[in-house]
């Protein structure tokens, strides 16, 4: 070991002393599979530093032991045990000290880096005087925190915009988004990108030559950022995110542009406001709900590692419906290395699934030599003679459950004695589907949600008589596609689109009404719904709208308005056609303006929130979902539910359960018994949760 660390013992950190004089110094933290941040690790790493700032080597590289990735970031779960303490200054604080006192070392200093690189990971990183990465696939560099409703607090927000220059480092930290190491090197966030077997020799290598960085990127990382440009840069980052997100809803990108804005002093002033600022972002109800957001989709992400014991893989997919679900269904699974198979009564309906697919592969598979590959994957299949190899049918058909019987008593037969039998319905009751299949065991529900390749959820919609491994089989195909599986009963609409029907039916009444859609859409967008509930109508189709509420209307003791009551005219199904509610213009809602005095309604957001909300309630008072984080997780990443709100349940926990019943009954009395409380309400669920640290 070297010398400057004699009689020093380490938990989460090896060093390697090498002839050379290069010190190589490994993170592997004790007890868990991959590298986070914990407050022991932090504390170790700078007793460490403090040993070697008094006998430096002659370099210092650090590197990963972990086989999977680099370094993930700070370990949240301890993260928001801090803020539950109000000890989280101390622990931003710690990390800064720890980093500072890494780039302060009187040696080079690269970081070698292989696989995820996230967070705190890119942090050290970036206090390092060089970084090496890998040309591996899997290496990913980021700064994800503005995700969690915060923003890089060990000294990211201040290296990253001297390094690479202002604008490319706020694209980055703005959006939370990963660069591929080739990326990273073209901005100058990595000096040198090498095969993976090179990297620690090539890291040893440029600690001990050194190398200069361009005249452009040393120019723009000075220009960007002296006082005159910030003043003028700032406001137009702050518009940029303002297209995005409202500063009441996401406070976090606002106060790293400000903060960055008005920074002055050396590095350590520097830090100090940068602390300042997350400490006071992190204690916000935003950030405490995109943390739990981050655990819910955890906890989706283990659902689908349950694989059954012994069960075949799934390999093979066959698709039965080429229409937009069933098309881009059996383009995604192809994309993720799937053999699919593509039926449909047709050969027009299916070439046309595999021109939409032709599409997905060249935005999605960057290196234009794999394309023919992945494409090749998806075969069209007009007989359906991919019915008796599949480990898996996914039937897409129309919402029409004698249509989809019939078809399964065709197909049943055929398949193979461990084969999947799944629907994509969005609605049907899995008991009305079932009856008259022989294995019941293996058919359930597989719903999937349009745009298929951006929306990260899946419904595994079970019944009665669905065996467990069925359901394990089938959220371990979804984490193999990346999609989050959400376990939810086969009752009318499931849990999605039970909630979402009042909403967008309650919506359509109010257009009814005279409310113009630009209105409509802004109440529920102001709320922080990620579209209005008109464009949505639109962007579903109206035929869809309607094939829905003729399935949940009677279920839900609701009156259809007349605009959904029956299937629209031809040409008028909305987005699919450029006219429906609005005439649309490539690809993109025509919403006339208001008239210029014009006043919405006070009462429409809740006209149109608490209606979700109510059925939320009832749908967890049905037992739709397990608990009220699998309906909070499934609602939000199904319908992309205002994430700063947390989920319904959390919004209702915050609100108060009394305060909206209140406000439902006001509704009842003004507008109809269609607001009426639903059963639940007294489901301790609803409750306040106690932070505990």
């Amino acid at each position: 070991m070297f010398a400057g660390l004699d009689g020093l013992r380490f938990s989460h950190w090896q060093a390697e002393s090498r002839d050379d004089g290069v010190l190589v110094l490994a993170f592997d933290r004790a007890g868990e599979s991959v590298n986070t941040f914990a407050q022991d690790v932090l504390i170790e790493l700078d007793a460490l530093l403090e040993r070697l700032a008094l006998d430096p080597p002659r370099a210092l590289v650090i590197r990963s032991a972990k086989a999977k990735g680099f370094i993930a970031g700070a370990d949240i779960r301890e993260f928001q045990a801090f803020d539950a303490k109000g000890t989280i200054g101390d622990s931003i604080r710690r990390g800064q000290m720890a980093f500072q006192r890494l780039a302060e070392l009187p040696c080079p200093t690269v970081a070698a880096i292989h696989g995820f690189c996230m967070g705190g990971g890119t942090e050290i990183a970036l206090a390092c005087d060089y970084r090496v990465a890998s040309d591996d696939p899997s290496t990913r560099i980021g700064l994800p925190e503005v995700k969690l409703g915060i923003y890089p607090g060990w000294g990211g927000s201040v290296r990253l915009p001297r390094l690479v220059g202002a604008p490319a480092a706020f694209d980055m930290m703005l959006t939370g988004r990963a660069l591929s190491a080739k990326a990273a090197r073209g901005i100058g966030l990595v000096d040198k990108v090498v095969d993976q077997a090179l990297l620690v020799d090539a890291a040893i290598a440029l600690a001990l030559k050194g190398a200069e960085r361009p005249f452009k990127q040393r120019f723009m990382g000075w220009a960007t950022n002296i006082w005159p440009v910030r003043q003028v840069l700032a406001p137009v980052l702050v518009k940029q995110v303002a297209r995005k997100a409202k500063k009441q809803h996401y406070p976090a990108p606002y106060a790293m542009i400000e903060t960055w804005r008005r920074a002055s002093g050396d590095t350590r002033a520097r830090l100090a406001a940068e602390r300042k600022s997350v400490v006071k972002l992190a204690g916000t109800p935003t950030a405490r709900n995109l943390t739990r957001v981050f655990f819910l989709m955890e906890r989706l992400k283990g659902l689908g590692g349950k694989a059954a014991g012994g069960q075949a893989p799934i390999r093979r997919v066959h698709v039965i419906g080429a229409g937009v679900m069933g098309g881009d269904i059996a383009a995604w699974s192809a994309y993720k290395g799937f053999d699919v198979t593509l039926q449909d009564r047709e050969q027009p309906f299916i070439d046309k699934a595999q021109a939409r697919a032709a599409t997905l592969f060249e935005k999605k598979v960057k290196d234009a030599a794999k394309r023919p590959e992945v494409a090749a994957r998806l075969r069209s299949d007009l007989a359906g003679d991919g019915v008796v190899d599949a480990d898996l049918v996914i039937e897409a058909i129309i919402e029409n459950a004698e249509a989809k019987r019939s078809l399964y008593a065709d197909i049943e037969p055929r398949l193979p004695a461990d084969a999947l039998l799944t629907t994509n319905t969005s609605s049907i009751p899995l008991d009305e589907l079932r009856s008259g299949i022989a294995r019941p065991g293996r058919f359930a529900g597989l719903h999937y949600f349009n745009p298929v390749a951006s929306m990260p959820l899946v419904e595994i919609v079970h019944h009665d008589a669905v065996d467990e491994a069925t359901t394990q089989r089938l959220a371990a195909f979804c984490k193999a596609i990346d999609k989050l599986p959400v376990p939810v009963a086969g009752t009318p609409g499931f849990l999605v689109n039970r909630l979402l029907f009042p909403y967008m039916l309650e919506a359509a009444s109010a257009y009814a009404e005279g409310i113009p859609g630009k209105a409509i859409d802004k109440a529920a967008v102001d709320f922080g719904m990620p579209m209005g509930p008109i464009e949505l109508i639109d962007t579903v189709g109206l035929d869809v709208a309607s094939g829905v509420g003729q399935e949940l209307a009677p279920f839900l003791g609701l009156r259809i308005p007349a605009s959904l009551a029956s299937p629209p005219e031809a040409g008028r199904r909305g987005k699919k056609d450029g006219q429906g509610l609005y005439t649309w213009t490539d690809g993109k809602a025509q919403k006339p303006e208001l008239p210029k005095n014009y006043r919405a309604p006070e009462d429409l957001q809740d006209r149109l929130i608490l209606p979700l909300l109510n059925e939320a309630v009832a749908a967890l008072h049905d037992g739709v979902v397990a608990d009220a984080d699998l309906l909070d997780a499934g609602v939000i990443f199904g319908t992309g539910f205002a994430p700063f709100r947390g989920g319904p349940i959390q919004y209702i926990r915050e609100t108060g359960a009394d305060v909206i019943v209140e406000r439902l009954r006001t509704l009842q009395a003004r507008h109809g018994d269609r607001f009426a409380p639903r059963p639940g309400w007294d489901n301790p669920a609803l409750q306040p949760v106690p932070r505990t640290a």
